[in-house]
């Protein structure tokens, strides 16, 4: 099985990029940011409770995020793997999806992070809350999930580089090319 973890700030492509894996790998795509929304739009209590943080420029605490990660995984049992985006954010979520993986005798197969500088992110997600008018691309709180990233989520990649599954690539570029850089990378597992 084929698990990724695709690392990088808000506006690094993640998204893009992620799609973009799953044609040509087959793989089930899991953003914890993408089962957020689904859960706010669809009035759950969990999404409720997620809105709130959400628009607080919170993050959702592990317990809730990893219970609603292994439930998309369980609802999966076919797949020829994940590409697991916007999760883990701390070491304590990457250790709980090892074990979870582990005990689906399963593995994270590599972690890609895509590096983009702040400027290039501010001016992606401006022009994505321009075209989608996310919620969560609002200035104010884009900064804020940018700045958590850079002084937090970051941390969880040593985890990963310890295991020697981390790769970085230059997220700054056509999407083609950054495409072709990470297929390159994957290639090898």
């Amino acid at each position: 099985m084929l698990n990724l973890v695709l690392f990088g700030p808000p506006g690094a492509g993640k998204g893009t990029q992620s799609q973009k894996l799953i044609d040509k790998y087959q793989l089930v795509h899991i953003s914890t940011g993408d089962l957020f929304r689904a859960h706010i739009k669809n009035q759950t209590p969990l999404g409720k409770k997620v809105s709130k943080l959400i628009a607080d420029g919170e993050l959702v605490p592990d317990k809730i995020t990893i219970d609603m990660l292994e439930e998309e995984v369980d609802k999966n049992p076919q797949a020829k793997g994940f590409v697991f985006d916007g999760f883990p954010r701390t070491i304590p979520q990457a250790v709980e999806l090892d074990k979870f993986l582990e005990s689906k005798g399963s593995k994270i197969a590599g972690v890609i992070a895509l590096d983009v500088d702040k400027d290039e992110l501010t001016k992606r997600v401006a022009q994505r809350q321009k075209e989608s008018g996310r919620v969560d691309d609002q200035a104010d709180k884009i900064q804020k999930r940018i700045d958590e990233y850079f002084n937090k989520i970051v941390l969880v990649l040593p985890y990963y580089d310890e295991q020697k599954k981390l790769t970085k690539i230059n997220g700054i570029g056509e999407i083609e090319t950054i495409f072709n850089s990470l297929c390159a990378v994957i290639d090898q597992y």
